[in-house]
């Protein structure tokens, strides 16, 4: 029999929808990070400020906002938005797409992954962007520089977004609590210390830190989060690292420079680090 101090305290059954995709945001007022080309005087700010918008590149890891970036464009200039991904589409879906595109309206082309379209792929893109019947925005993962070819990169501004930090993690957390309906009907209190962890086990990502929070709130004691329920929200942090990706070369680099520089403790760390 379960004691009433092992029990959990959830008044009704956790939306189907995830946490992240109820608090995503639909107007730069309500985004949190990237403040480096979202913050007031920036080139990004002031063209969405005038209506107006370029094609681009947005380059960032995980859980940084491209995505809803490129939907919250779409709302600032009150364009036509056409999503693909490139997971699932090929040739023939970016045609059918460009078939969508009317004159005198503005057609934002959003390509999630695009780095994983091949070259012909790509180029599918360039007549309408050079016409002016889209607007193309690409999210990616990987350094535009390889997995995007010279002709879309040239017609392209690429933006780097970063990592979010503790604070901004923090304060997306604590806008899901008082913003999320559900949430809100749990009565829930979270230690500050929950927080602090809650951030750095997300490291950067508002997806995962709203991933956790919500698995959190449904393993919460007594309608307490603690940073004992944070951890076991989380379960096993798995590092992070892309074969032949960005991080890829990044720990070939750092162990190359190790051992060149005759730093037997730092080739020793890197090395380990790459397995």
């Amino acid at each position: 029999m379960t004691s009433s101090s092992e029990r959990t305290f959830i008044s009704s059954a956790a939306p189907t929808t995830p946490l992240a995709a109820r608090m995503r945001p639909h107007d730069l007022s309500s985004y949190i990070g990237q403040s480096h080309i979202l913050g007031e005087g920036q080139p990004l700010t002031q063209a969405l400020h005038n209506k107006q918008v370029h094609s681009m590149l947005l380059w960032g890891p995980p859980g940084t906002g491209k995505t809803t970036l490129a939907q919250i464009i779409a709302n600032e200039v009150d364009a036509n938005l056409i999503t693909l991904s490139a997971v699932s589409s090929g040739v023939k879906d970016i045609r059918e797409a460009m078939a969508m595109t009317h004159p005198g309206i503005t057609t934002i082309v959003f390509v999630d992954e695009v780095h994983r379209f091949n070259k012909s792929q790509q180029d599918a893109f360039l007549p309408y962007i050079e016409s002016g019947a889209i607007t193309f925005i690409g999210a990616t993962t990987e350094n535009p520089a390889f997995s995007c070819n010279n002709a879309l990169l040239s017609r392209c501004r690429v933006y780097v977004l970063q990592a979010l930090s503790d604070d901004e993690l923090i304060g997306i957390a604590k806008q899901a609590l008082l913003t999320d309906s559900w949430l809100v009907e749990q009565e829930l209190q979270i230690d500050d210390d929950a927080l602090l962890t809650l951030a750095s086990l997300a490291s950067g990502d508002a997806r995962r830190t709203l991933l956790y929070l919500e698995l959190g709130a449904q393993l919460a004691i007594d309608k307490h989060i603690t940073k004992v329920t944070i951890a076991q929200a989380a379960g096993q942090k798995v590092a992070q690292f892309d074969q032949q990706g960005d991080h890829y070369y990044d720990l070939l680099s750092a162990f190359h420079k190790s051992v060149r520089g005759s730093s037997s403790d730092g080739a020793l760390y890197w090395y380990t680090r790459y397995l």
